[in-house]
């Protein structure tokens, strides 16, 4: 799953970059609020972490551009300014959470991890497919209660499409969220990604609709 940074500050992106990535998410940082409205419009991401001093385009300004135009991706609203009437200024432009700076990085990465748990319908940190429980906090899966030894690319498709499991996934989306924009993507690759994904959790759980992409299979408890 892809997270998209926006951030003028590139010492502060990077520490962002850091924390998102230790979550077993995949960031992308950009520095303005123009090439933000662009990135954001026009690709997928589980989620945008949004700083509201930016050059070009302000974050308030680019996210009631962004819920205007329909852009439902959960936004996490970052801001020098703490006083409760610009909280409530950024909640009403749309953002899902809202935090002030300076900022401890856990209670970042906690606010994100809840964002995204609710945008996927999910209560708790822990998703329970079946046998299969996904501990998104961690980064662990186990089956049966024994534990699976994911490589991080593995463990971002199962958390991505359990984070969708309502819906069939194209291959091609499924690239952008495991992928940086940097890297190449291959949805061919895709498919040795799942097949050992078959192999390593042994049980019925990853659905391919030939022609549509992936879904996960089985009663969610």
């Amino acid at each position: 799953m892809r997270i998209l940074i926006v951030e003028d500050e590139p010492k502060i992106a990077a520490e962002i970059a850091r924390g998102v990535e230790s979550l077993g998410l995949t960031a992308e940082s950009v520095g303005d609020g123009e090439e933000a409205w662009y990135r954001g419009g026009t690709e997928s991401y589980g989620a945008i972490v949004l700083d509201v001093g930016l050059p070009k385009i302000d974050g308030i300004t680019l996210l009631k551009r962004w819920r205007q135009e329909g852009l439902a991706t959960p936004v996490l609203v970052l801001t020098a300014r703490g006083s409760w009437s610009e909280r409530v200024e950024g909640i009403d432009a749309g953002a899902d959470d809202y935090l002030p700076k300076p900022f401890r990085m856990e209670e970042l990465l906690a606010r994100l991890r809840a964002i995204l748990r609710r945008a996927g319908g999910h209560a708790s940190s822990i998703v329970t497919i079946g046998e299969v429980a996904i501990d998104t906090r961690n980064m662990r899966v186990s089956v049966k209660g024994t534990p699976v030894s994911l490589t991080p690319l593995e463990f971002r498709l199962i958390n991505y499409l359990a984070h969708n499991r309502d819906r069939v996934v194209p291959q091609a989306e499924l690239c952008d969220n495991l992928y940086d924009i940097n890297n190449d993507r291959d949805p061919n690759a895709i498919e040795a990604v799942v097949a050992r994904l078959r192999r390593k959790i042994k049980v019925p759980l990853i659905e391919t609709r030939r022609g549509f992409g992936y879904h996960i299979a089985g009663p969610q408890e």
